[in-house]
């Protein structure tokens, strides 16, 4: 059996778990029978996210069963991304992997995830889902819209996946911002790859899935695509984009002079046109201005943050 020690771990499997009751047994099960004859050590993360069914008290019959088990709780639903990165605060594995514990994806293929990276090939490994499931169509259009704006060439980034354990320092705690952790990984330059991975129908409980996420999930997908192109440098957006319109206001005023003190005739929208462009633009050009001090003060505080984690790796 390679079960760990407290800190002696290759691979932490970090499990969101929102009344999944019925499931985490057979779950736990499957990891211990999958995991245990592997060639690397490993632990298993739940994140009672506060659940309201009776996980709470399986998970702890279940952590007196299986020793490679540890438990975070939420005292109420906080969304898969916090509990990613609570399950990450306390979790001692070098590689993380992200599985849910509905048993749609099984354990069983977690050591084909996790393999390019134990091997040096890859720092995140991505899992291409076999088979038919639900919301297909919905999943194929935020694939496809994802590597057009990213640029990536991971076929599936709404999937279980593996990746190095810096990387989730790169993910901001942000409600449903765990679904970007592939096109931010990869915009940092981390090496990219996928594995084939069997989706299952669920067995028991009911997909937290709803249609109201659809539109959440675009303004979301912009808001990673702003943050990632502008993030660093926001004065090529609000910059460019005020000159812009200054310039055109200015151009219009110049038109607007000439019509009045040369063909003898003035039109007043033109006036309130000037004026919305040119204060449009001013106040544009500030908040390029203003947003290159917090992109400073970011990257000040994401050194510091570097530095910090040296100096406790060290000690």
């Amino acid at each position: 059996m390679s079960v760990p020690g407290p800190r002696a771990v290759d691979v932490s499997v970090l499990v969101p778990a929102k009344d999944e009751a019925l499931n985490l047994p057979d779950f736990l099960g499957q990891c211990a029978d999958a995991l245990g004859s592997a060639d690397f050590t490993y632990e298993v993360v739940v994140v009672d996210d506060g659940s309201r069914d009776e996980s709470a008290a399986i998970l702890t019959d279940l952590a007196a069963k299986y020793p490679f088990l540890r438990v975070v709780t939420h005292r109420r639903q906080r969304g898969i991304a916090d509990a990613l990165h609570s399950a990450a605060r306390v979790a001692a594995g070098e590689v993380f992997v992200f599985y849910p514990a509905d048993l749609q994806y099984r354990p069983e293929d977690i050591p084909t995830l996790v393999e390019p990276i134990l091997a040096g090939e890859a720092d995140m490994v991505t899992g291409t889902k076999q088979g038919k499931y639900d919301r297909a169509f919905v999943s194929r259009v935020y694939n496809v819209l994802s590597r057009w704006l990213f640029g990536v060439s991971a076929t599936d980034l709404n999937s279980v996946k593996a990746y190095r354990r810096e990387i989730m320092d790169l993910v901001p705690a942000r409600p449903d911002w765990h679904r970007f952790i592939v096109v931010i990984a990869a915009t940092d330059g981390y090496r990219l790859t996928s594995r084939p991975i069997p989706l299952h129908p669920r067995q028991a409980g009911v997909s937290k899935f709803t249609w109201r996420r659809i539109p959440v999930g675009v303004f979301d997908l912009l808001s990673v695509w702003f943050l990632l192109r502008f993030g660093r440098k926001p004065m090529l957006f609000f910059g460019l984009l005020g000159a812009v319109l200054f310039t055109i206001g200015f151009a219009v005023g110049v038109f607007g002079l000439i019509q009045r003190f040369v063909f003898g005739y003035g039109f007043r929208p033109l006036l309130d046109l000037i004026v919305v462009l040119v204060i449009s633009g001013v106040v544009l050009f500030g908040f390029g201005f203003v947003g290159e001090l917090i992109a400073g003060l970011r990257e000040e505080i994401r050194g510091l943050t570097r530095i910090l984690g040296r100096s406790s790796d060290q000690d």
